[in-house]
């Protein structure tokens, strides 16, 4: 993913500067796939003395979401939709954060996406002391829901193999309008970095991959493409729902093909 881009990082910087000083500001950096949010937030957190989480931190377990595919719906299992994280466990997090003291270590959740499981809290990473302010990257936070005639219809071959009666997309809508909306609503500034179309966020998951491989994007093998292309399709609605302006955000950052920062709105 390379480096944060200079500019950003010096947004996040005002927004923390903007945000209350009788506790850390609480800011979200959101986007699509690949757009550089995570890259972002831990350079902010490490430039301004904060504390960067993703919401990747706390999907929920394994079995948990086993559980959900049994009583909801077995696209569920997967994790990554609105529905698969555990936002309490991020919402005491934050609030542990808050208040402490600076000498406390506040343990953060990690996930292995390989194992596709939560690791023990043994292994989870320390933070020393109260942070100056408290990121979060997550790609959903600040969507806003479809209404129902928007949702008959499905958007790509998943939902028209697995949710052909729309149980799914309509249960993950529930709860971008409900769990998910009232959490972002605590935040006291969301950035949303914009994709110029749902298009990229397939090139930007391969480049991702392809770094964690240690090969060139062009090198990525076909298969693992095919794959990435699969699992982008249970984001594909709720991004671009977000893309078309269904995004409730204070900071909206256009970007292009390469991630670099254009027209900005307020």
């Amino acid at each position: 993913m390379g480096r944060a881009n200079p500019e950003l990082v010096d947004l996040v910087g005002r927004l923390i500067a903007d945000g209350p000083t009788d506790r850390p500001p609480l800011i979200a950096v959101v986007g699509a796939q690949g757009s550089g949010k995570t890259t972002l937030a831990r350079a902010a957190a490490e430039r301004f003395g904060a504390v960067q989480i993703s919401i990747d931190d706390v999907y929920l377990t394994r079995a948990e979401r086993e559980a959900m595919a049994r009583e909801v719906h077995p696209l569920f299992v997967t994790r990554g939709p609105p529905g698969t994280h555990d936002l309490g466990l991020l919402q005491q997090l934050i609030d542990v954060l808050s208040t402490a003291g600076p000498d406390d270590e506040i343990l953060i959740p990690d996930f292995d996406k390989r194992g596709d499981d939560r690791r023990p809290v043994e292994d989870w990473r320390a933070f020393r002391g109260r942070p100056s302010a408290i990121l979060i990257d997550a790609w959903c936070l600040g969507a806003q829901p479809e209404d129902a005639a928007a949702l008959v219809a499905p958007v790509n071959a998943l939902e028209a193999a697995h949710d052909p009666d729309g149980r799914w997309r309509r249960a993950v809508n529930g709860f971008v309008g409900s769990a998910y909306a009232d959490f972002s609503a605590r935040f006291d500034a969301v950035l949303f970095l914009r994709a110029p179309s749902f298009d990229v966020v397939l090139d930007w998951r391969c480049q991702q991959e392809a770094d964690l491989l240690g090969v060139a994007p062009a090198d990525l093998p076909a298969a693992e493409r095919d794959r990435l292309a699969g699992f982008i399709q249970y984001f594909e609605r709720v991004t671009r729902r977000m893309l078309d302006g269904g995004v409730t955000a204070d900071v909206v950052v256009q970007l292009d093909r390469n991630r670099l920062p254009g027209s900005m709105s307020l």
